[in-house]
């Protein structure tokens, strides 16, 4: 697997989101299942793991840490703060809270969880209107000083955010949604990114599954699964935006590959400090995933994607209003 950097970080170019263990995506399977699939990520090429205290919440971390514990350091972790959580019992409360004395407390959890002496990657999940950003890099500044933590990134910030943030503490990455359905971080992130040296992760990077195009249109989702309840998974918006899957299959049969590896190579070809996080929770995705990087678009295929992928309009909002609400501050 070849690497890219996020800032200073060397990372494999695809990385690995653990969030589907969490029963975002309906019931988890068998801890040792997952931890078996973790571990496989890693053998595989995979040196960089993706999680948050609000997944589970605080389980997804202890998941993470007791699988990658063996190959501590060989990998890094990175995790997120920003939900009003109860660091210690997990109790979810309304809202953000990223005031200072609540980040420190977080993080010491997050330690102890991830069986880890610092924190590789340290983002704030969602950016608080009620905290000053200025204060909360400060707060993570304090805890680099310290040695809790090695970096410090933002995930769904605006532009303007982001520059106040980097002025106060480096930030050496940025986590937001981005795939071929969402591109939102097109017009002001990515070129901030490309300005300040800043490494670009994009979470969902196959659009929630269904830009593998094993998302039947038609099928609905069990209870548990978040996307029951998303705007861009009602039937009507998987009906129309099946247009966008049947551009990657093209793409896939003509290159030999699937439309999961034709979506992330597309993302992998648009910018070197690019690393998209899918996840999964089966090894033989894992190994479908990480031979995107083998796949070639080259300049006049990418220009014919995005030709034609201009010309498709998305249907539904990426996330239910409740969670939108927090993103691009």
């Amino acid at each position: 697997m070849k690497t890219r950097k996020l800032g200073p970080l060397t990372v494999s170019e695809i990385g690995y989101g653990t969030m589907s263990f969490a029963s975002f995506y309906g019931a988890s399977p068998e801890r040792s299942e997952a931890i078996r699939i973790i571990r496989g990520a890693h053998e595989r090429g995979v040196t960089h793991f993706d999680t948050a205290e609000a997944y589970g919440p605080l389980t997804n971390e202890e998941l993470v840490g007791e699988a990658l514990a063996p190959v501590r350091n060989s990998v890094t972790i990175a995790t997120k703060f920003g939900w009003n959580i109860d660091p210690e019992t997990g109790e979810r409360r309304p809202g953000l809270n990223s005031k200072s004395a609540h980040v420190k407390r977080a993080v010491e959890g997050m330690l102890k969880r991830l069986r880890v002496e610092s924190i590789d990657l340290l983002y704030q999940h969602r950016v608080d209107p009620e905290v000053p950003i200025e204060d909360v890099a400060g707060a993570v500044k304090e805890l680099i000083v310290q040695g809790k933590v090695k970096h410090f990134g933002l995930s769904e910030p605006g532009a303007q955010t982001v520059r106040r943030a980097h002025a106060v503490q480096p930030v050496v990455a940025i986590q937001s949604e981005y795939s071929l359905w969402t591109r939102d971080p097109e017009p002001e992130i990515l070129p901030l990114c490309e300005e300040l040296g800043i490494g670009f992760v994009p979470w969902s990077p196959l659009g929630a599954g269904f830009l593998t195009g094993k998302v039947d249109p038609g099928a609905t989702h069990v209870a548990g699964d978040f996307r029951a309840n998303s705007p861009r998974f009602t039937p009507e918006a998987k009906a129309a935006n099946q247009a966008l899957v049947d551009l990657l299959k093209r793409f896939a049969e003509a290159k030999g590959a699937t439309p999961a590896q034709i979506a992330l190579a597309w993302l992998l070809s648009r910018k070197p400090f690019i690393v998209p996080i899918p996840g999964t929770r089966r090894l033989d995705r894992v190994e479908e995933n990480l031979g995107a990087a083998g796949v070639v678009l080259r300049p006049e295929d990418m220009a014919e994607i995005e030709a034609s992928a201009s010309a498709i309009p998305i249907q539904g909002e990426r996330l239910p209003p409740a969670v939108l609400q927090f993103s691009y501050r």
